[in-house]
């Protein structure tokens, strides 16, 4: 036994340590789980945004003198075009009028749209199908060969593509 009665002030008792431990074990293991907590909350998020919009590919084409917009899907996952937005920019300048997909017969655009953009057919576009607009001469800004043609795809206020192409 230490013998403290000298006054001094550090005068240690045997043991005295021995009730740090398990404090610092707690710490440890509360500083661990914070950070297994915030790896799980980065991982779940980073899941959430990946299914957020689908993912497609999709090739243009335009013909400058029938005006006519044809979109194909390559690949990827099927779109739902209740759920999509299309517009299209001529040179940079929207149309008018966007093809309000899907529809048959609108204002701004000549006859039925094909594929899935017509509402007469299946909602669901997949790959390998192809979709046409003809704009018509009522629309502003027309299509004629050598302009610059983007169009925009949106589902749920997410792009899932900006295609570009000159009208040949």
């Amino acid at each position: 036994m230490t013998d403290c009665s000298d006054g001094s002030v550090t005068c240690e008792q045997p043991g005295a340590d021995r009730g740090i431990s398990p404090v610092v074990g707690i710490v440890a293991l509360l500083v661990l789980t914070v950070r297994l907590a915030a790896v799980v909350a980065v991982g779940v998020g980073a899941l959430s945004l990946e299914t957020g919009a689908p993912t497609a590919a999709f090739e243009l084409t335009v013909d400058g003198e029938t005006a006519a917009v044809t979109v194909e899907h390559l690949g990827g996952d099927s779109i739902d075009v209740t759920e999509l937005s299309v517009i299209v920019a001529v040179d940079d300048e929207e149309l008018t009028n966007q093809p309000p997909v899907p529809f048959v017969g609108s204002s701004g655009f000549d006859g039925a749209p094909t594929g899935p953009f017509n509402a007469a057919t299946d909602s669901e576009w997949r790959a390998g199908e192809r979709a046409t607009v003809v704009v018509a001469d009522t629309n502003e800004p027309t299509i004629d060969t050598g302009d610059a043609v983007t169009v925009t795809l949106v589902v749920d206020d997410a792009r899932v593509a900006v295609l570009e192409e000159t009208a040949n």
